[in-house]
């Protein structure tokens, strides 16, 4: 029903997109410091409202990504019962995107507090002093063991208020939000250079669990706000440089679920890269050669079977961990790790909302503590396919030969 409905809808959705598109100024998207993070679209960024439960928590969803591998990044706002508003992981604070706030402030009242839920992510750090400007009255809580490499910085130099920005406490009721919302703080796991951190906040009336980048779910279709701007996804729906990019709901489907596996694994097992004479060669006889196209350059060959890697990913949308925290980052400390989902897990909500890929996935307490069995000597996880792990792993053992990150403990 999915994939009918996604194929039945994508010529009516297309046009209405474009003139949501054209409706917009320049101005409205417009990212000025997009050098800090330089991720694709770089300084004009949409931005998608959706009200996931009515009156109560909205997503925004803007797209970031490197070579047209786009995937959603997702700030969360949810209405105090007291009025006022408090905004998980901040994204880019483009006109836009501000004046979608601001219209949710003059209904429920102004933002009062911005948390940002990770010490490492820059794409989400990046964005929180910006944001935390555009509403001076909000009081700013970070996740504890903040770091910045290559120099650790003052939170101040870092773009955050000085005088409104607070570490967050380890007991979620020693704050002012601490009625409504309970968390848990994952970690720190000590990668060397840096440390791993996350915030699960709870949100106790709807019964909604926000996570960064610990679990998330891949959807079938690609998302709306990839949609906007389809060219990543018709860009690697592809079999070769000689062939044309077409916008149709095949093509913007199978580019989808190809971007999936290349931003989970970097370079599934299902992906041949031809040398590069023959990818020269192809690019030369090109039908696309514009720097857009990166002057017809396109080193991928897809295996014939390259559909069973995503639907292995996919798993029917059930909630897992990225292949990259499950085997350099998580495993660092497995015991931590655990005792934090259990924590997390004794919460009853019955929606996770995470900041990228799919949302709001419907998961229950077991579904999410599943996710992290890999973790375990008796794991009762569906694991992913072996082979589309290998660079991941390899990856991580180079790390580890050179000192750059700790090893792996054993499984508990």
């Amino acid at each position: 029903m999915e994939l009918w409905e996604f194929a039945r809808g994508a010529k009516v959705g297309k046009r209405e997109l474009l003139l949501n598109a054209q409706g917009l100024d320049a101005e409205e998207l417009s990212w000025p410091f997009w050098f800090v993070a330089p991720l694709y679209p770089y300084g004009k960024r949409r931005t998608l409202r959706h009200e996931i439960v009515k009156d109560t928590i909205w997503t925004f969803d803007q797209i970031q990504g490197i070579l047209y591998v786009v995937v959603p990044i997702r700030m969360t706002v949810v209405k105090l019962e007291a009025g006022g508003l408090l905004v998980y992981a901040p994204i880019a604070p483009t006109p836009e995107c501000i004046r979608l706030v601001k219209e949710l402030e003059a209904e429920h009242g102004e933002v009062k507090y911005i948390i940002l839920p990770t010490v490492s992510g820059i794409e989400h750090k990046v964005f929180v002093g910006p944001f935390a400007r555009r509403f001076p009255q909000a009081l700013v809580f970070v996740a504890p063991n903040q770091w910045s490499f290559p120099i650790n910085l003052p939170l101040s130099w870092l773009g955050l208020p000085m005088k409104r920005t607070q570490i967050l406490p380890q007991d979620s009721t020693q704050t002012p939000f601490g009625n409504e919302f309970a968390y848990e703080i994952l970690g720190p796991i000590d990668l060397r250079l840096g440390k791993f951190e996350e915030v699960a906040l709870f949100h106790k009336r709807s019964r909604t669990l926000f996570l960064t980048d610990t679990v998330i779910s891949v959807p079938e279709t690609p998302p709306e706000i990839i949609q906007l701007d389809p060219y990543p996804l018709l860009f690697h729906a592809r079999n070769s440089a000689k062939e044309p990019i077409v916008d149709n709901s095949w093509n913007r489907l199978q580019g989808w679920q190809r971007i999936v596996l290349f931003s989970l694994y970097f370079r599934p097992s299902v992906l041949e890269t031809p040398k590069w004479r023959e990818t020269f060669r192809q690019a030369i006889s090109s039908p696309e050669r514009s720097q857009k196209a990166f002057w017809g350059l396109y080193p991928f060959q897809w295996c014939f079977n390259w559909k069973t890697s995503f639907d292995a990913v996919r798993g029917q949308g059930r909630p897992f961990v990225a292949p990259i925290l499950q085997i350099a980052i998580l495993n660092r400390e497995p015991q931590k790790t655990l005792a934090w989902c259990d924590r997390v897990a004794s919460w009853d909500f019955t929606q996770i909302v995470p900041c990228h890929f799919q949302s709001p996935i419907s998961a229950t307490p077991q579904q999410f503590r599943q996710a992290f069995s890999f973790l375990e000597k008796q794991s009762v996880a569906d694991s992913l396919p072996e082979a589309d792990l290998e660079l991941i792993r390899q990856i991580a053992t180079n790390l580890n030969k050179t000192g750059i990150i700790p090893p792996a403990k054993e499984k508990v």
